[in-house]
């Protein structure tokens, strides 16, 4: 039986060649992210911060728009972004209403952008030439307003939009003028949660409902086949377990039914969460899902956006990719089957390894560093040139790329600003005491805070070190020194024990629970309501249960597992069925 989303897990893998496979890409994204402009929302401190992503693509250029940004990048192959600076802005506007939960959609030769606002005074814009930076008002108002908005021109040409952000209200949808963007009636009620069916659906970290109602929100429109597939957010942006669901219909604007699992959904790994994000086609008509990572420490809406790969499967199944999902991936240089493994098979080398710094801030310890968790970082005492950290691998092993995750500590500004740059050294050693020169970045002026950098050669070496030479603003703090290759080592043994226990009391949760097995650092769970169709996928780093909030009670569900360490993964175990 072929289990479709487990085949890239095997290891077969690392046979892609690096002739084939000419670029990799690493989540989170490596965008100039500005820092959050509310200070009322900083009260943990100054940060980065952005969420509600739309990719689209227009005369061959990929645009990308996020909340609060005073802009927009674009790009011409999903891995480099040039930033466009660009005020969307009314004098009399507030300055956190610049493109919040942005819509972008394309009309014939036109781009077009309005951003959320719950009044009437938002202006869509629109530029034949978004690379320029030249934007005109399509009209002065959108007079029926709207938060987390979203527009779909079908195939007939005609214009919907979609919108809604509450834990009380649904989300809405509404057919619009193509040129007055006038509604046609009113607003219709499209899509509310049902907690009640769903587990996911359930609001807050452990998704138990403790003090709040789920939200949805972020609504986006893809056709395929003849069908509507309306994706949505749910259950609050702050939580690991953010997803963003789909709902099927026959009609743009219903009824719409609820697929029993979350389309696109990272709930463990370094960076967590999936939700409130767009679904696009690249220049070679595959698909793709950009959406919200969550941080949550300085604030509750401190985040950032990843990318993965989508697409809709021979049932019409829509999925989404997220296996690996912050580990290195080859990007598609033709048309692909995003059911087929981009994974590089290139495994984290230095996940809880020791870690020498060149000093620390308070609270902030050296191994928060490597522990997978961008929640946590270690910080120096100062951001001057010369202050250093130093991960041990354990072994010599295979390097092939580094990411470098910056954290903010003491940031001194608000906003996006001009001539924001980090600059840095890193060396390589076999033994702490010679060392060379891996990437050189002393020069660099551009401002990189998720710096992936995929090595030109590949590199053996035991020790890399991370040296400072200059911090746009803050502390010299990391959140995490991510190495990746392939160790020398055996690969870890296939889980065994492995079992889902599922009780009558509530079917939307289990225990999930297997052995340890001594050589693993971690574990991929994979679910699904079909045994062929495992497209759900949780990560799990030291441990050998895991609480289980996401299933539909009404449905039975099949489960497998692998375990894997800096040198591979295991074989996969046998697929379980769980009533």
């Amino acid at each position: 039986m072929r289990i479709l989303f487990l085949i890239f897990t095997t290891f077969f893998m690392v046979t892609y060649s690096n002739a084939q496979q000419s670029k990799t890409y690493c989540n989170p994204m490596n965008l100039d992210y500005g820092y959050t402009p509310i200070p009322n929302f900083s009260k943990g401190g100054k940060h980065r911060a952005t969420a509600d992503p739309v990719i689209t693509l227009f005369k061959g250029t990929y645009y990308l728009f996020s909340t609060n940004q005073w802009g927009y990048w674009w790009s011409d192959d999903l891995l480099s972004w040039k930033f466009i600076h660009r005020n969307f802005l009314k004098p009399y506007h507030k300055v956190y209403d610049d493109l919040c939960a942005p819509a972008v959609w394309v009309q014939g030769d036109t781009l077009l952008a309005f951003g959320s606002t719950y009044t009437s005074s938002f202006p869509i814009w629109m530029s034949t030439n978004p690379k320029s930076g030249i934007w005109t008002e399509a009209i002065d108002s959108l007079l029926i307003g709207g938060w987390d908005p979203a527009f779909f021109v079908d195939d007939d040409g005609k214009l919907y939009m979609y919108n809604g952000s509450s834990n009380m209200f649904p989300l809405y949808g509404v057919r619009m003028n193509r040129t007055t963007f006038e509604p046609y009636g009113t607003r219709k009620e499209v899509l509310l949660l049902n907690e009640d069916r769903y587990g996911w659906h359930r609001f807050g970290e452990h998704m138990d409902n403790t003090f709040l109602n789920p939200f949805i929100e972020g609504a986006w429109m893809n056709k395929h086949n003849g069908k509507y597939y309306l994706q949505y957010g749910a259950p609050g942006t702050e939580f690991s377990g953010y997803a963003d669901g789909v709902a099927i219909s026959d009609n743009p604007l219903g009824p719409f039914r609820h697929e029993s699992m979350p389309f696109a959904y990272k709930p463990g790994g370094f960076a967590r969460g999936a939700g409130h994000g767009s679904t696009f086609q690249d220049v070679y008509g595959n698909y793709w899902h950009v959406s919200t990572m969550a941080i949550s420490v300085k604030n509750n809406f401190e985040r950032r956006n990843g990318l993965w790969p989508a697409g809709f499967d021979t049932d019409d199944v829509m999925y989404c990719n997220t296996t690996f999902g912050d580990y290195p991936h080859y990007l598609p240089s033709g048309k692909t089957d995003h059911l087929k493994s981009r994974f590089t098979g290139w495994m984290l080398l230095n996940y809880n390894k020791p870690v020498t710094v060149s000093s620390t801030f308070g609270g902030y310890h050296p191994n928060y560093a490597v522990d997978e968790k961008i929640q946590t970082y270690w910080s120096a005492e100062s951001g001057n040139k010369g202050e250093w950290i130093t991960t041990d691998l354990g072994n010599v092993s295979t390097i092939r790329a580094v990411q470098i995750n910056y954290a903010d500590q003491d940031v001194e500004f608000l906003g996006k600003s001009k001539n924001v740059y980090h600059q840095y050294k890193m060396y390589y050693s076999i033994d702490s005491e010679k060392w060379n020169i891996l990437i050189d970045k002393s020069n660099n002026k551009t401002d990189v805070p998720h710096d992936y950098v995929e090595l030109p050669e590949t590199v053996e070496a035991r020790y890399i070190k991370l040296e400072n030479i200059a911090m746009p603003t803050g502390k010299f703090a990391i959140s995490g020194l991510r190495v990746f290759g392939n160790g020398h080592g055996s690969i870890p043994d296939t889980v065994t024990n492995f079992i889902v226990l599922r009780t009558e009391n509530d079917k939307r949760s289990a225990w999930i629970k297997w052995k340890q097995i001594d050589n693993a650092v971690g574990y991929n769970i994979y679910m699904g309501i079909r045994p062929d169709k495992l497209y759900n996928n949780i990560l799990v780093y030291g441990a050998n249960e895991y609480w289980l909030k996401t299933m539909d009670k009404e449905k039975p569900y099949y489960f497998c597992i692998e375990s894997f360490n800096e040198n591979g993964i295991s074989k996969i175990s046998e697929v379980i069925k769980v009533d």
